[in-house]
């Protein structure tokens, strides 16, 4: 199971229209502690990947982001990229996207690497933090050669970068760490403040099923960014990870199940599913893709994981309760 939605990526064959204005980058309005002004931050600055290095001479005005997930942490700043990645096609209408934007849509070079649209839409720098396995070192020099372009620190290799290195990172090319720093701050009290009013999940089990199908299911691993709330809320991971036939679906009765990408109705049909403990006893929490919530998870910029955690944890504290007879919520399409 990939570390994207790729069939939702697949999916999407509309283009997005373009911001009513391609000129500069805009830096939103906002009452956010997070996106005030302040002391700008120092350049040029020079920031290491695992391809050499890249030099950002001065603050950037236009701003493109290649990674799959890295338009999230540049709005989440205030800043609104002149061309994005395009995945996930609602993600425009999401409400911590449209609080910067105002509702407009965000242009897009598709979802592939299209180096003559990424050098029409004029960058000051590219943002590829999060492309994982994508970048080799001939697609850096190529987008390279267009705008300096910013890689994951060398430490990190290929892997997805933790949600607040990633933050702090922006905020380095942005010039606006002091932004990305309260940021940071603000999600980890808010993670603070849902442990201290839910002290019983730390120690239980939660498992992440990721895309079940009738081929078979997908368990996230502790550390992996799709079930980094969960991680930081407590709840510790269970000990099979990777694939799972369906001959083994003994190993998703821990004490808390998450759904990824399948709804009730969907494994209905699947006894062997339907009759785990976890499962009959209401101790499971099911997110559609179309859902706003797997959107915040999947991109994972610190306003999406906010938005995110006010969702989630109700329906995390109603299935870790140990009462059969609680309800919980099932995260649908957005309305």
């Amino acid at each position: 199971m990939p570390l994207t939605r790729l069939p939702a990526c697949l999916a999407i064959v509309a283009v997005l229209a373009l911001l009513t204005s391609c000129g500069s980058t805009d830096k939103a309005d906002t009452d956010d502690p997070a996106t005030e002004s302040s002391t700008q931050g120092a350049f040029p600055v020079t920031l290491e990947n695992r391809f050499g290095s890249t030099t950002i001479d001065a603050e950037p005005e236009r701003i493109v982001t290649v990674g799959w997930n890295d338009q999230d942490f540049v709005l989440a700043l205030g800043v609104v990229p002149v061309s994005i990645r395009d995945w996930f096609e609602e993600y425009a209408t999401y409400p911590w996207v449209t609080e910067v934007t105002g509702g407009a849509e965000l242009s897009t070079f598709g979802d592939e690497i299209d180096y003559e649209k990424i050098a029409a839409a004029r960058p000051d720098v590219i943002l590829a933090l999060a492309t994982w396995d994508e970048i080799s070192e001939k697609t850096y020099e190529k987008l390279s050669a267009i705008a300096p372009t910013v890689l994951q620190p060398t430490e990190y290799g290929t892997d997805a970068l933790p949600w607040d290195v990633q933050t702090r990172i922006t905020g380095q090319v942005l010039g606006l760490e002091d932004e990305a720093d309260a940021l940071v701050t603000k999600v980890e009290d808010r993670i603070d403040e849902v442990k201290s009013d839910h002290p019983e999940f730390a120690g239980q089990t939660l498992v992440v099923d990721y895309g079940p199908s009738d081929e078979g299911h997908w368990l996230v691993p502790a550390g992996d960014p799709r079930r980094a709330l969960f991680d930081a809320l407590g709840f510790e991971a269970q000990e099979h990870e990777g694939d799972l036939s369906t001959e083994r679906l003994d190993l998703l009765d821990e004490d808390v199940l998450v759904v990824f990408g399948a709804l009730p109705d969907d494994l209905a049909g699947d006894r062997s599913f339907t009759s785990l403990d976890v499962v009959s006893g209401g101790r499971t929490v099911y997110i559609s893709w179309d859902s706003t919530l797997a959107g915040a998870m999947s991109f994972s910029g610190p306003q999406a994981l906010l938005y995110a955690l006010d969702q989630i944890a109700p329906q995390l504290a109603n299935a870790a309760d140990g009462d059969p007879g609680t309800k919980v919520d099932v995260f649908e399409a957005a309305a």
